[in-house]
């Protein structure tokens, strides 16, 4: 708003008071203020740290395949309960099947290489699979 406030003064067309100056019509600006929406990232939404710390085998390990499912779980939960409000929201939708299908290549891998951790992270995040 102030940069709009500015250029307008500079085209001369608004007075230092906030009334905006036109031939025919005053309309008085000084009570306008823009609202400012705090936007929570998704690493807010989704407690990250903490998901880290439950699912993580050592003390330094943030990227291993338990960790990865934990964390893509919890967004694809929080991204569930966004799309169940907003119905017509296809690019979160489109996030959410992309999310949901490395998941599940996650898990096929774990699967593949390490049966007992496969089982163990399905069996702790309650999945279906």
């Amino acid at each position: 708003m102030t940069s709009l406030i500015s250029f307008l003064l500079h085209l001369r067309k608004v007075r230092r008071n906030g009334t905006l100056v036109h031939p025919k019509v005053r309309i008085c600006m000084c009570k306008f203020h823009v609202s400012r929406t705090t936007i929570n990232k998704m690493s807010e939404q989704v407690k990250k740290l903490s998901i880290i710390e439950e699912n993580r085998s050592h003390e330094k390990d943030t990227g291993s395949s338990e960790v990865q499912v934990a964390l893509l779980s919890a967004r694809i939960a929080h991204l569930t309960e966004h799309l169940k409000t907003h119905r017509k929201d296809f690019h979160s939708r489109r996030g959410l099947l992309m999310m949901a299908a490395r998941r599940r290549k996650i898990l096929d891998y774990l699967k593949k290489t390490d049966l007992k951790r496969y089982q163990a992270i399905i069996d702790k995040l309650q999945l279906r699979r």
